[in-house]
């Protein structure tokens, strides 16, 4: 089973045509697949385009009714994922923006990825248009500001979210965790997560991605000054600067 989990916050413009498309792709690929979506404390019409959809997709939707944030929903998800798989050595899961930044037939080649035997498959964007000039900025400060987390990160992108994960490795991240797994937002929280996970992965291998910013229908949540706070932050509280330990048994 594939397990596509997309955190949404005032989503209603594009999460109907997202999940649809998500069908589209999913049936012309001939996999299993289950939609995951949380919706954080939505204060538009999202909630209402999600129930709508529930009668007509493999749907899950949890709801919050207090704002948990990006690192919040992200947590709510994987623990869903988690809890719902059968076959935790078989089963995938996906994490894929709800505001079409990232393309749904891109699934594909993530899941292609573990399906060969890798455990994490991260998406590593391609230039498809211009992003926006602060994600551009931030995405060119990272390494300089943490050369050592950069370095030594398993993926050429710690800060993207989009990604696959066995359900394995996240079950055995969540064991480890106690009450919360991730204590960051944004794309801390994707390199938290991804610090987490990366441990108990064999093999960690990436794909070509493409990043859709024009294709957003509302303005950009990105703060590039709280972002790199963040991370930086996180950067000194965890040993992401340092080599990966040896994946358990």
């Amino acid at each position: 089973m594939i397990y596509i989990c997309i955190p949404a916050h005032n989503e209603e413009r594009t999460i109907g045509v997202l999940l649809w498309k998500v069908r589209r792709v999913m049936g012309e690929f001939g996999r299993d697949y289950e939609l995951l979506v949380f919706d954080d404390s939505s204060t538009d019409r999202t909630g209402e385009v999600l129930a709508r959809y529930a009668s007509v997709l493999p749907l899950t939707v949890r709801q919050s009714s207090t704002r948990l944030g990006y690192g919040g929903a992200l947590e709510a998800l994987v623990r869903e994922a988690v809890a719902q798989a059968t076959y935790p050595k078989r089963d995938i899961a996906i994490v894929l923006q709800g505001d079409f930044t990232e393309s749904p037939e891109d699934v594909v080649a993530l899941v292609k990825l573990i399906e060969g035997g890798a455990d994490i498959a991260a998406g590593q964007a391609v230039r498809n248009g211009s992003p926006p000039r602060g994600v551009r900025l931030v995405r060119w400060m990272l390494p300089l500001f943490m050369p050592r987390v950069y370095r030594n990160a398993p993926v050429s992108d710690p800060a993207s979210g989009f990604r696959a994960y066995r359900i394995i490795v996240l079950k055995k991240a969540l064991e480890g965790s106690g009450e919360r797994l991730l204590h960051s937002m944004g794309w801390a929280a994707n390199i938290e997560l991804l610090h987490a996970v990366a441990r108990h992965a064999r093999r960690i291998e990436e794909a070509p991605v493409r990043l859709t910013y024009h294709l957003r229908a509302r303005p950009s949540r990105f703060r590039p000054v709280t972002t790199v706070r963040q991370i930086v932050a996180l950067a000194r509280q965890t040993r992401l600067g340092q080599p990966r330990e040896p994946a358990e048994e």
